[in-house]
């Protein structure tokens, strides 16, 4: 158990390199993550549920692990905090993707899967980005809790409410179906087990694994990902990596504004930054190669796959950044003494 502790903190450590390296050799043998994209059955509102419908559930269950009473309480001890980073979720990052959709003039399918990302959850891996760079990783928690709670319902409201001129057809009730699946349904029980059996010595130890198996289950999503989009990366044009960017970037900017906005400080700026920023773009992946209506919009899956791929790295290297600013700082203030001395 102590190796596997030890292996989950270093994966943990060196998320983004494990996630590029899988990215990578993917590239190159696309066959060794074909499995990903295998499909297992078809729900009752036709929706296809794959082998990534599955990893995406555990990633959510591994969370739910996490989740203890405590942490509701300091949800309810923090309201506004949480509504700040739930209003900047789902307003910052939707009508920012409409906003470069029609100034970039994407292409309606291109613009459908943007839109889509910018409408989902924060992404799964954001509460280590927010550890690793000294945020606020309870206020990070409930970000991420609240925005993914919120989700089988907002999602498909914003993505109807948003894509309604791309000339195609936006049904909520599907969308809602599957992230209830992949998405509500494995953080339920992973908080109700932690509830259960959260005291127990072994189930302790167990949790302490949980962070490598997640950050494994988030490299198979994106290798999943290159293995079926890969050789359009570089084929769907420039515009497609350029609005994934600036989706990105612009929103880790303005979530760090909104933040500032609201009186916040530096920790909880970061942490607001981070969740805004860095979507749950597997589960827009997932969604838009899995639910019904979009089966025949490949290029949707296109944008969405990029935006996968690099939110998941630019998460640890704007978590770098922060660290190495802390870093520069102690640095500064150490002189600062021996000068003074």
């Amino acid at each position: 158990m102590k190796f596997l502790q030890k292996c989950s903190k270093l994966l943990s450590d060196y998320t983004a390199l494990f996630v590029i390296a899988v990215a990578i050799v993917t590239f190159f043998a696309h066959s060794l993550m074909s499995w990903v994209n295998f499909s297992l059955f078809f729900d009752f509102v036709g929706n296809k549920f794959t082998n990534q419908s599955l990893i995406i559930g555990i990633i959510m269950f591994t969370m739910g692990l996490t989740l203890t009473t405590e942490d509701f309480k300091i949800l309810a001890a923090r309201p506004f905090d949480i509504c700040i980073g739930a209003c900047a979720q789902y307003l910052i990052m939707p009508f920012l993707a409409y906003t470069l959709t029609k100034v970039l003039n994407l292409s309606p399918a291109i613009a459908l899967g943007l839109i889509l990302v910018g409408c989902c959850p924060g992404g799964v891996s954001s509460n280590i980005m927010s550890y690793l760079c000294g945020g606020d990783v309870a206020f990070s928690v409930g970000m991420t809790t609240v925005s993914t709670l919120l989700s089988p319902v907002m999602t498909p409201i914003m993505v109807s409410l948003l894509a309604h001129g791309a000339k195609i057809s936006i049904h909520g009730f599907p969308m809602f179906v599957s992230i209830l699946e992949t998405v509500l349904l494995p953080i339920a029980v992973g908080f109700y087990l932690n509830h259960k059996f959260g005291q127990h010595k072994v189930f302790k130890e167990l949790q302490s694994v949980m962070p490598g198996i997640a950050v494994i289950g988030l490299a198979c999503v994106v290798g999943g990902v290159v293995s079926s989009q890969g050789e359009n990366f570089f084929t769907s044009g420039v515009v497609v990596f350029v609005a994934v960017f600036l989706h990105n970037s612009l929103g880790y900017a303005l979530g760090y504004l909104a933040g500032k906005l609201a009186g916040m400080n530096v920790k909880k700026k970061r942490t607001i930054s981070i969740e805004v920023g860095m979507q749950n773009a597997g589960l827009a992946t997932n969604l838009v190669t899995t639910t019904a209506q979009f089966a025949a919009l490949p290029q949707a899956a296109i944008i969405c796959a990029v935006s996968c791929v690099w939110h998941s790295i630019s998460g640890t290297l704007i978590a770098a950044l922060y660290a190495q600013m802390d870093k520069r700082s102690v640095s500064v203030k150490n002189k600062s003494t021996q000068t003074e001395f």
